[in-house]
């Protein structure tokens, strides 16, 4: 039988190792949810699209990008290519119509929600009547990490010099209800108005809400 002081030892020993341990899981979640930050270079890459050609983020340099990941399996996403008021779909064509590219990128693994080959891509384009200059197939989830994508939808707006002038939430009604739409602040269009505008962008930074993606 352990003796009193011995108890008391172990006690004060165990509760070293869960502090340790939690300050451990702390800073492993704090840099988790670093990711990409406003006014950071954006990080380059190259993927290949749905059509089997690669594309990279430096064919781009000197016009406005934006990055958006998606998921078609998650009511969120399904929110924003609602037909009406088809939100997503409408973005990406005013977007075209500025010479701003759209890059719409699918991380989900093999065998995970939303995963697509290119003729899956192509053909969920065609039916959602989606406008993006190219879905970008990212299954081995590399594109995705680098950015710190955490949601679909994940919504980045990249500058003419490369730097990330907004990452976050495609709007400020965190729902799955299409009604909430019309009622939100958008904030991709107000980064995007901004930039067309020589103005700093107001809301740099906020919290990306919808699924979880699926590396």
């Amino acid at each position: 039988m352990l003796s009193r002081q011995n108890l008391s030892l172990a006690a004060g020993m165990a509760a070293a190792v869960i502090l340790t341990a939690g300050a451990l899981i702390a800073s492993t979640a704090g840099t988790a949810d670093a990711g990409t930050q406003p006014g950071d270079d954006a990080p380059g890459f190259s993927g290949v699209n749905s059509y089997g050609d690669t594309v990279s983020l430096s064919d781009y340099a000197g016009q406005t990008v934006v990055l958006e990941w998606t998921n078609d399996g998650c009511p969120f996403v399904r929110k924003h290519y609602s037909a009406p008021p088809s939100n997503m779909q409408g973005l990406q064509a005013g977007a075209a119509d500025d010479g701003i590219v759209w890059l719409t990128v699918i991380s989900s693994a093999p065998g995970k929600q939303g995963h697509s080959d290119g003729a899956r891509a192509n053909q969920l384009t065609a039916d959602r009547g989606a406008a993006p200059a190219h879905v970008i197939l990212d299954e081995s989830g590399d594109i995705g990490r680098l950015y710190g994508a955490k949601t679909t939808p994940h919504m980045f707006v990249i500058t003419p010099d490369g730097e990330i002038a907004y990452q976050g939430a495609i709007d400020s009604k965190p729902s799955a209800n299409v009604a909430d739409i019309g009622t939100a602040t958008n904030y991709v269009t107000a980064a995007l108005t901004s930039l067309a505008a020589g103005e700093a962008v107001e809301v740099t930074n906020t919290k990306p809400y919808g699924c979880s993606v699926k590396y």
